[in-house]
């Protein structure tokens, strides 16, 4: 009987070593996750403070190559710009127009690659970075032949690239009339846009067709006005241009879009 007791008594201690060492190893395991947790947002906070620091040093750079002058106060546009394709050029092949947009901070050189990929990581210079740039969807052609001129830019979160196009969704921009004009310059045109529709969506493909049979673009026409948070009465029909711009919200899990029709060239 003492034999059995003992038995059971070593027995018992065994489990509760071998507990003592799951309950040990599974402690560690959850701090060795949140050591590596914070490794890894400590260089990603590193890496987003390197490539913001890099694009300001470009966007002073391209600023030269910028040009402001005042035009009168009964203008559609507080400033008109004069953009150095030439000297862009050189600086980067992939440039095709300025865009800025009133009420935002959105003031920049855009660019077109090959895909809608490249430029989501890499910016101005080319050089790997997760701000990328300011681009116009590499389906697009410049020369007045397409009806849906598609511009993306990211959401960052130190107010670069298109985090401010936000702005558009709110009601103090939308009651300021300058806000409603936006300026798209490339090498051949100074074109001027009008504001219609303005919303927030989940990711889709549609508001980003950019070519159209028959009657389809005066469907979308109607639809972006029907989507559109704020009734700007404008009048657009399937004989204008549009300008749309594109950027993500809340950690991509919707799109915030603007379209604006061409006035003036």
């Amino acid at each position: 009987m003492i034999r059995y007791i003992k038995e059971f008594i070593l027995s018992s201690n065994k489990k509760e070593v071998k507990s003592k060492k799951i309950v040990k190893l599974i402690l560690f395991s959850v701090l060795f996750f949140f050591i590596i947790l914070f490794v890894v947002s400590a260089i990603n906070i590193l890496n987003y403070i390197k490539d913001s620091k890099e694009n300001e040093k470009v966007f002073d750079e391209i600023a030269e190559d910028i040009e402001i002058q005042e035009i009168p106060n009964d203008s559609m546009e507080d400033n008109n710009y004069i953009i150095d394709f030439k000297s862009l050029s050189q600086k980067n092949s992939d440039v095709v127009g300025f865009l800025k947009v009133n009420g935002t901070d959105i003031e920049q050189v855009v660019v077109k690659s090959k895909d809608n990929n490249y430029y989501l990581s890499h910016n101005f210079e080319k050089k790997q970075n997760s701000a990328g740039w300011i681009f116009v969807d590499y389906r697009n052609n410049l020369d007045g032949a397409d009806k849906n001129i598609i511009i993306y830019g990211h959401n960052m979160k130190n107010g670069t690239m298109f985090s401010s196009l936000k702005n558009v969704l709110d009601s103090e921009w939308k009651e300021n009339e300058e806000n409603r004009y936006i300026t798209f310059i490339t090498e051949s045109e100074n074109a001027i846009y009008e504001v219609f529709s303005v919303y927030q969506i989940e990711n889709e493909d549609y508001y980003i067709k950019t070519n159209f049979k028959g009657k389809e673009f005066n469907t979308f026409i109607n639809t972006m006005k029907n989507r559109s948070k704020y009734n700007f009465n404008v009048d657009v029909s399937d004989n204008d241009e549009i300008l749309t711009l594109s950027t993500c919200g809340n950690n991509n899990n919707y799109r915030i879009i603007l379209h604006a029709k061409k006035l003036i060239k």
